[in-house]
């Protein structure tokens, strides 16, 4: 990409959008197109074909999706795999049909089977079968990653797939009923500390191991893939750090300074048991993420109480 490509990224105010379209702005890109949800809905394939044919985007960040924490995954499944459909197969035939450069599409460690060798590596999808309670999103993000390498195969559109582990940072869902682990014990913690309770009630036993990446990091990476990287298979992208649900819930409890319990609600879901990703073929490459888990924890514990008075994420 050139410092004045017009480049549009997709989903600019959420998570990963947000930390994109930072990155891009830090990096001298000075030709950005960006959409709300309420100016640019793209479940709608008329819109959308509207749009690309006005505004003929050179290269396309597709982070644009439905995303939320297991409970919202297990409980809406349906509207997971429509939006998240629609939005890929607008976008990305779109951006095909108008003749974009390059286009990157955001997937989820998710995709991968529910028990499977770790560290994962990219041939390991489809081998087996998938963690129930986040199916629907899984398998859009499958289909996306599958239809970016039809597209690519069939049409030669350079369109690129990466695939994440469990992401977190500023600008993140912060809704206790809809949000991921992290932003969830980040606020269960600030709101028991404040209230003064004794205990904080969490999912599962703690026991799940995972690997989490700061979205900056990832933003970081998909520049870098977007000048670096061209072929059709997908590739991991991760910090290479893991830990236990149960250390994490003890490291943002001592970070936010909450004095109380921890009670584990094992009747409520765990979730896939371990998910570490292989990141051999993009450190391979050049890149390694930066942030380690307790310095982005912190960031993230104090932009949310910087913000959250005027921000809040139904």
């Amino acid at each position: 990409m050139n410092k004045d490509s017009k480049i549009y990224v997709a989903g600019h105010r959420g998570l990963v959008g947000s930390a994109i379209l930072k990155k891009l702005k830090q990096d001298g890109y000075n030709n950005i197109i960006v959409r709300t949800k309420e100016e640019l809905d793209l479940r709608n394939q008329l819109e959308v074909s509207f749009f690309f044919n006005k505004e003929k985007p050179e290269y396309v960040f597709l982070s644009a999706a439905k995303v939320g924490g297991i409970g919202w995954n297990k409980n809406c499944p349906a509207e997971f795999i429509y939006d998240n459909l629609q939005i890929q197969n607008n976008v990305i035939n779109s951006s095909y049909q108008n003749e974009v450069k390059k286009l990157l599409f955001l997937g989820s460690a998710c995709i991968y089977p529910k028990t499977t060798p770790q560290p994962i590596k990219e041939n390991y999808l489809l081998t087996s079968e998938l963690e129930p309670s986040n199916e629907g999103y899984a398998l859009s993000k499958i289909m996306g990653l599958k239809m970016c390498q039809y597209y690519q195969k069939q049409y030669g559109f350079n369109c690129i797939s990466l695939m994440p582990a469990n992401l977190y940072g500023i600008n993140d869902n912060f809704n206790i009923e809809k949000c991921h682990v992290i932003p969830a014990l980040i606020r269960k913690f600030i709101d028991a500390k404040e209230q003064k309770l004794n205990k904080v009630n969490c999912f599962g036993d703690g026991t799940p191991i995972r690997e989490f990446l700061y979205s900056e990091d990832l933003a970081d990476a998909c520049l870098f893939l977007m000048n670096n990287y061209d072929l059709p298979d997908t590739i991991n992208v991760g910090s290479g750090f893991c830990t236990s649900i149960k250390e994490l819930a003890n490291t943002i409890k001592n970070e936010v300074g909450f004095d109380g319990d921890i009670i584990w609600d094992t009747t409520k879901p765990n979730g896939t048991m371990e998910r570490k990703l292989c990141n051999q073929k993009i450190n391979s490459l050049g890149w390694c993420a930066k942030t380690d888990l307790k310095s982005g924890i912190k960031k993230t514990i104090d932009w949310y109480l910087t913000h959250r008075n005027n921000y809040y994420r139904n």
